[in-house]
């Protein structure tokens, strides 16, 4: 929990009392690995602080995964869209490792919007970072080779991330086959 104080005060500032607000809005929960948080087709209710552990999110195109975002510890993770506007997923959300979670509805957090502007501006905060994420991937995606794409994906992401999430995963995640990024690790050391 300290962690998630620490974010919060990095963030946005917010002041003590603040804090316990939005702390009491939460609830810690505990998810095994391979568990199915969020399923295509129901509305995502929880926005999920990590505070261990390792998840993704997925779409499953004609039974092909496809590996859209992963993140581990002292990061925020739920499908985006689905939350935000309070719609059905296009995505999975699966918790990779053993993972420990303090989650928000969305119900408290659009509350928690009303009661000061420091809640408005982390909404605001994981909107921005969210949309400039997905705008790099999708820079990423149609301008990199697939070597270049997995350099980049060693450097900006977390080593938990790079060294325990399956090869399947990170390729489809990538938009390459697996085969070839069995070559480019080959040939690149990650230190």
């Amino acid at each position: 929990m300290t962690e998630l104080k620490r974010l919060l005060n990095d963030l946005i500032g917010l002041t003590e009392n603040e804090f316990q607000i939005f702390y009491n809005q939460l609830e810690r929960k505990e998810y095994k690995a391979k568990t199915l948080v969020i399923e295509e087709g129901k509305t995502t209710k929880d926005l999920y602080f990590i505070e261990s552990g390792f998840f993704r999110t997925f779409k499953n195109i004609e039974d092909k995964e496809f590996t859209t975002y992963f993140a581990c510890d002292k990061q925020f993770i739920t499908v985006f869209d689905s939350f935000i506007y309070q719609i059905p997923s296009h995505e999975f959300l699966e918790v990779i490792e053993d993972s420990t979670v303090y989650k928000i509805s969305f119900k408290s957090l659009t509350q928690l919007y009303k009661e000061s502007p420091n809640f408005e501006k982390f909404g605001r905060i994981l909107a921005e970072r969210n949309h400039l994420c997905a705008q790099q991937r999708a820079l990423t995606m149609q301008t990199k080779s697939a070597k270049k794409k997995y350099l980049d994906f060693i450097k900006n992401y977390d080593k938990k991330i790079v060294l325990r999430a399956p090869q399947y995963q990170i390729a489809s995640f990538l938009g390459i086959a697996a085969e070839s990024l069995s070559r480019i690790r080959k040939e690149v050391v990650i230190s």
